[in-house]
């Protein structure tokens, strides 16, 4: 079980590069540098698909595909495959030790078929060019993966619960069905590149309840930049997703700094509650420089 506890702790690492250099290569504008896949223009790699990626781009240089845009969409795609991989062979490993109570098979075949489905998200997120339902639910694939990994890592160090209260105990719950809303949105945020549609802070557009269209902000079913009738996403509707992660922030930040502070003065929990506190300072912090 040694090596089954050190194939979790690499995929664990793993998971988090994957993420990291997913959000990267969104951020960078490289996500359609290879716009067909699994392959870039049907090669193996953008070294072998070189001259015809030079092609594009001389044709049109400010565009989507470029030499480097596409290395850096590769590069998340290898390492995507990578981790399935060893996804698989930890699975692998648990239900050959199914017997071992530390080896959690049923959730290693559930953490099997969530990189399937994301392989098929990080697929329709090339074909379907960027569309923000899709690229959400791809970022929220990614970080179930790392939450799922994190359980089994503690699963096989032996890590046992402790229920330090049984209101803490509904409260952390709902702290994180606060996390995973506020995630879903600031995904919504960044998918939609409406980050900047609040340039200001604390208001937006100097007020504290600015103009915004939450109609077409939030239709799921879209393309990227569009409304569901074609047209242009407008500016209110930009800003409706902002002033909504905006708005999460507050009601998610504030009830976990109370969670935070309610677990730092028991003993048992005052380590998770001082680390709670300082990461949602953190994440405040952050949120306030991207503007």
């Amino acid at each position: 079980m040694r090596l089954y506890g050190r194939l979790i702790v690499l995929a664990l690492a793993l998971t988090a590069v994957v993420v990291v250099f997913g959000a990267y290569v969104r951020l960078a504008d490289a996500g359609l540098g290879c716009p067909d896949w699994p392959g870039c223009y049907g090669k193996l790699s953008p070294h072998h698909a070189a001259d015809v990626i030079l092609d594009v781009h001389a044709a049109d240089p400010h565009g989507p595909v470029s030499l480097p845009k596409a290395w850096k969409e590769m590069i998340h795609r290898y390492l995507a495959a990578s981790l399935g991989l060893l996804i698989i062979g930890i699975a692998v490993l648990a239900w050959r030790h199914r017997a071992r109570s530390e080896s959690a098979p049923l959730v290693a075949s559930l953490l099997v078929g969530v990189v399937i489905f994301q392989g098929l998200l990080g697929k329709w997120t090339v074909t379907l060019l960027l569309k923000p339902a899709i690229v959400s639910a791809h970022l929220l694939g990614g970080l179930t993966t790392l939450a799922l990994l994190t359980w089994l890592a503690l699963r096989a160090a032996g890590v046992r619960r402790e229920c330090v209260s049984r209101r803490l105990l509904w409260a952390a719950r709902a702290g994180l069905v606060l996390l995973v809303a506020q995630i879903a949105l600031g995904g919504w945020t960044s998918t939609n590149y409406a980050a900047l549609a609040c340039t200001d802070f604390p208001a937006c557009h100097g007020s504290l309840w600015p103009v915004a269209d939450y109609a077409n902000a939030f239709h799921v079913v879209r393309e990227l930049g569009m409304t569901a009738d074609g047209e242009l996403l407008s500016l209110a509707a930009l800003t409706a997703i902002h002033w909504s992660h905006r708005m999460g922030a507050v009601i998610a930040g504030g009830f976990l700094l109370v969670l935070g502070w309610a677990l730092a003065r028991r003993m048992p929990s005052a380590g998770a509650g001082v680390a709670l506190i300082a990461a949602v300072l953190l994440q405040i912090g952050l949120g306030i420089a991207n503007v």
